[in-house]
């Protein structure tokens, strides 16, 4: 009689979905984790194929996703990439390790397989279809932008972006609508490198579905290397390949050329790459000389004496354009809370607190599709940055479309120290994250009881309508739970807490991975109405 033994179960888990995850496997019934020792994308690409997870995006060792409990069943895991199954590769023996859970194993999936641009005059314009686990769908044009679509168009080899025509203008697609909201920057190398939010877009038709226009030229530019599709080392798109542009005298007038033609406004600093930044392979152009004027890079004088290329001279040139300019927020509890950073003639700094306020905190929630504002932190609320404090004296009326067209104190000027770091909480994008596996029941402003009574009202899972936390008397991470509802902060009653609903909470609040609930709260008075009781994490 012969015994087969079944592959292990494995699933993911805490990294938000089913695809992105601390690995976890099942031995004899019970869950365990994986040591990160040698833990690589060959590993990951095995738990993708068991998982029927799209492409493998990373291997992350070290905790990623927060250290795991219970038993830590392999270690040494050497797959070879094409097991059908995590436990049919090579590793220690289960339950042998000498790891601890700080170095569980984790991975991050793309279930986005292909993109393809349907219904259009060329390959470089369509209708946007994304294959998704082996069924192609449309996507939802709510939130796609022309960050999105450059990335796109890049992954095809059609140039950049040129436009993104709405209403249908390819025609309705067929089929499932994806929902999900692509949140790209520009510099990634194809649409599964980029933030993605499920479900995040509203409920979409055909009517509605994303396309986009590539230039589809010869001659397309790309900058690398940099923090936005705007800057960085320059390259072209020539015979096929992308190539790299040589200089010499590389100068304000040849970048402004290349900024205007990726649309990326005026040019702000022009450079000759340093070495460790230099390019390997084919060159496109070399020694380009232009006026300013040009409508594309190719319109330049390219000669130049080959004895001057020869000597070694020429380098890997660069830009910097003024829509490299970026807002983000760093260190909060998801991607619409945390301290806020400006990304300016190419690199990260942060925001003086002085005269920060909430007209200036809506218009950074605004800038990054958040919502409205809920609060304007300073006194480095998310934490200290490091580098460069960019502004100082910001004074917003909230209308403006962008942080850097409200007033401020010149680019770098300050008398601020990172103990002044402003942050922000908007109303939008933490909801998903903020409050998705728990149940609860709304009181409505009434006092907190041990048992559910009819003034508290059945919730979730999933409370969209409770869009932020904090620590009210806090001194960092230590003080009274609020929730933000109806435009006031209220507290959460303690009834039916258990230890991983403290853990999200301590999570959400940037706090780390796990805490303890206190029941005997100081002394003083507590302000504001009671919004949840009885809050279970369902998971």
């Amino acid at each position: 009689m012969l015994i087969f033994e079944a592959p292990a179960e494995v699933r993911l888990e805490d990294g938000g979905g089913r695809c992105a995850g601390r690995v976890e496997v099942k031995h004899q019934g019970q869950c365990g984790t994986v040591c990160g020792d040698f833990w690589d994308m060959k590993d990951a690409v095995v738990v993708c194929k068991q998982l029927s997870c799209g492409s493998a995006l990373k291997a992350h060792a070290k905790g990623h996703f927060g250290a795991g409990s219970g038993p830590i069943w392999m270690d040494d895991v050497g797959c070879h990439g094409t097991e059908s199954a995590l436990s049919d590769c090579k590793h220690r023996g289960w339950g042998q390790h000498n790891c601890g859970h700080a170095e569980d194993a984790a991975v991050t999936y793309s279930e986005y397989t292909r993109f393809r641009l349907v219904n259009g005059s060329t390959a470089c314009d369509g209708r946007v279809e994304v294959q998704v686990l082996g069924t192609w769908g449309t996507l939802c044009a709510s939130r796609w932008d022309l960050l999105d679509a450059r990335v796109l168009c890049h992954h095809l080899d059609c140039g950049f972006a040129e436009s993104i025509p709405r209403g249908g203008h390819f025609g309705r697609g067929s089929g499932p609508i994806w929902r999900d909201s692509f949140h790209c920057d520009g510099t990634e190398g194809h649409q599964g490198q980029c933030p993605v939010t499920t479900l995040g877009a509203s409920l979409c038709s055909h009517e509605n579905d994303a396309a986009v226009i590539c230039s589809g030229d010869s001659a397309s530019l790309w900058l690398v290397g940099g923090e936005s599709w705007c800057d960085g080392r320059l390259e072209i798109f020539q015979h096929g390949m992308w190539s790299r542009v040589l200089d010499d005298q590389w100068d304000m007038q040849e970048a402004s050329v290349v900024c205007r033609q990726l649309q990326c406004g005026k040019a702000e600093t022009a450079y000759i790459s340093l070495k460790p930044q230099r390019g390997t392979g084919p060159v496109g152009l070399q020694g380009v000389r232009c006026t300013g004027h040009e409508a594309s890079l190719t319109l330049c004088h390219t000669s130049l004496p080959e004895s001057v290329l020869a000597a070694g001279i020429a380098e890997d040139v660069g830009a910097i354009c003024w829509g490299s300019r970026q807002v983000r927020l760093v260190n909060g509890p998801g991607r619409c809370a945390g301290r806020v950073e400006i990304y300016y003639q190419g690199s990260w700094g942060t925001i003086c607190d002085d005269s920060w306020d909430l007209p200036d905190a809506a218009v950074v929630c605004h800038q990054l599709g958040c919502g409205g504002a809920v609060e304007a932190v300073g006194s480095a609320r998310f934490g200290e940055g490091s580098g460069q404090i960019w502004l100082d004296g910001v004074n917003c009326s909230g209308a403006e479309a962008a942080l850097w067209d409200c007033l401020a104190g010149s680019w770098g000027q300050h008398n601020c120290g990172h103990k002044e770091d402003s942050g922000v909480v908007c109303s939008g994008g933490l909801a998903g994250h903020a409050f998705a596996w728990l149940r609860a029941c709304a009181l409505q402003g009434h006092p907190c009881s041990h048992s559910p009574g009819p003034a508290c009202f059945p919730l979730g899972p999933f409370l969209p309508q409770f869009v932020a936390l904090r620590l009210e008397n806090s001194d960092g991470c230590s003080g009274r739970l609020q929730v933000f509802y109806n435009g006031t902060w209220g507290i959460v009653c303690s009834n039916s807490m258990t230890p991983k609903t403290v853990s999200l909470a301590c999570k959400l609040l940037g706090c780390g991975d796990r805490g303890s609930l206190e029941t005997r709260l100081p002394s003083g008075k507590v302000s504001g109405p009671a919004w949840l009781d009885h809050v279970e994490f369902m998971r």
